[in-house]
């Protein structure tokens, strides 16, 4: 009666599943994963002065959000 079975978890997934779908899962996991990269590297980046970062990190910054602009037309485009 406390914990949570196998077949529970299964379910829940099955659930998710449908009501999302696996593009839209697969979309929030991506966006989930740059988010956490983009911490990281503001973490590591924290410790170098602000004239260091300058343009190189705004270039990054800006080419990424390219990229995903590009991938989410092109995934709206396909369906």
């Amino acid at each position: 009666m406390g914990g949570l079975s196998i077949w529970h978890w299964i379910i829940v997934l099955v659930v998710v599943l449908l009501v999302f779908g696996t593009k839209r899962l697969r979309n929030a996991g991506n966006d989930l994963g740059e988010a956490v990269k983009g911490f990281k590297k503001g973490m590591k980046d924290e410790d170098k002065p602000s004239a260091q970062l300058g343009d190189q990190s705004r270039t990054d910054e800006q080419s990424r959000t390219d990229e995903t602009s590009a991938t989410r037309e092109r995934d709206r485009d396909a369906h």
